[in-house]
């Protein structure tokens, strides 16, 4: 009965729980990949697109009432969500609206997260949200936001901030905070220069996951103050949370996996990191688990037939090793090794494809090698063409990122004018 009563609380939570998604970053660190597309709306992980985790993690955990907030480059972004997440019942109270940049207070574009949400004011508070749970859509991860959200009503907060432990080394890019024993949080810095380390842990600090949840008319009023600050850069991060600490109850909510140790969740703002975070998908057991079947990962994809390889003679094998290979494949006589072959790809004989990410719909000709390397969706590479065997001719027609040799191809670096929507 007692568990029974606890369930009852948590979805009347849930139910009366707004989620925002902030899709409208230009992501312009992973360079061309997002030339004509949102961050949010780069493949990742073979069929999927990146901002599926975050609106997966929303309905898994009950949270089936979302926002999308748009404005960069964001059309591919919006077919997505139109044919991924259609399957919501607004007259039973679930929707995925698409909130885009629309000028509703002034001329101006969203300045910042902050201001993101200021800009739709009157649309927020028509769904009259018991509590607002606000996420970025750019980073991979699985989350029940339910137990957050409990924890936030059990302490009482007014904001909590969704939290996880990086090394000081990587906290530069992250909000940084430091907290007492009951993990309210007493200070916070947006990227500083040099990171705090947590006291009892030396070299790694605790970082903002960009996940926050407010109390509803707590948080209207301070995007009201926020706007009204002529000093203000209208970001949550550098200005709202830093502003309320002293005076507030800010707690800090550490996502954690069953052994109480960080979970998986990683920031795929580089093409580094992009490729790091791919790559661990083909680990014989990654920290991702995409096959829970008890936490799907959702999203829109086409009837394909099913993967495909051919051939079986010496040096034109169709085989694939510590990889992922997507529906709609054929693997024909090529070999491919720790590598994420996404949806509508084609690899000819001949050909080895080593520690890379093809994007969809790729065509590999005969003969080539490829090795580290992201070959964005619709790119046809030539028969004989080896990349990420010689760096020096990988720049004269490719992007070689300089930290860590990756060499990223897309269709207009081949010549070609793609023939797939983005």
């Amino acid at each position: 009965m007692e568990e029974f009563t606890q369930i009852k609380q948590v979805n009347a939570l849930t139910r009366n729980t707004l989620a925002l998604v902030l899709a409208g970053g230009e992501g312009n660190r992973l360079r061309a990949l997002t030339q004509w597309r949102a961050k949010p709306a780069v493949p990742f992980g073979g069929k999927y697109r990146i901002i599926d985790f975050v609106l997966s993690n929303c309905v898994n955990s009950g949270i089936r009432q979302i926002g999308v907030l748009t404005q960069y480059k964001s059309h591919s972004l919006i077919r997505h969500v139109q044919r991924a997440w259609n399957f919501m019942r607004y007259e039973i109270g679930e929707f995925v609206e698409l909130l885009p940049a629309q000028q509703r207070i002034d001329k101006g574009w969203y300045r910042g997260t902050a201001d993101a949400l200021y800009q739709n004011l009157d649309i927020l508070r028509r769904y009259k949200p018991e509590y607002v749970l606000v996420l970025g859509g750019d980073h991979i991860y699985t989350m029940d936001y339910s137990q957050m959200l409990i924890e936030h009503v059990r302490k009482g907060a007014d904001v909590t901030i969704g939290c996880i432990e990086v090394p000081v080394a990587e906290a530069k890019s992250f909000g940084v905070m430091s907290v007492n024993s009951n993990m309210r949080v007493e200070r916070f810095t947006e990227k500083p220069v040099r990171p705090e380390s947590m006291p009892d842990k030396p070299g790694i600090a605790l970082a903002s996951m960009g996940i926050y949840i407010f109390s509803t008319e707590f948080l209207f009023q301070k995007l009201i103050e926020d706007h009204d600050n002529a000093n203000s850069s209208n970001d949550f991060g550098k200005d709202i949370i830093p502003s309320i600490i002293d005076s507030h109850h800010v707690l800090a909510y550490p996502f954690q996996n069953d052994q109480g140790e960080p979970a998986y969740w990683r920031d795929v703002g580089t093409l580094e990191s992009y490729w790091q975070a791919n790559m661990d998908l083909c680990s014989i057991v990654p920290e991702l688990n995409l096959y829970d079947r008890h936490w799907p990962v959702w999203t829109y994809q086409a009837q394909m037939p099913p993967a495909k390889f051919t051939f079986d003679d010496e040096g034109r094998r169709g085989q694939a090793i510590d990889s992922m290979v997507s529906a709609g494949c054929i693997v024909s006589g090529a070999r491919v090794k720790r590598s994420v072959i996404s949806s509508g790809c084609t690899l000819h004989s001949y050909s080895t494809i080593k520690n890379s990410v093809l994007l969809p719909n790729v065509d590999i000709g005969r003969d080539c090698v490829i090795d580290r390397a992201i070959i964005d969706k619709g790119c046809i590479v030539p028969p004989g063409t080896q990349i990420g065997q010689n760096p020096a001719e990988d720049r004269k027609r490719f992007y070689v990122d300089e930290g860590s040799g990756l060499v990223l191809v897309t269709p207009d670096m081949l010549g070609q004018t793609l023939h797939f929507t983005r």
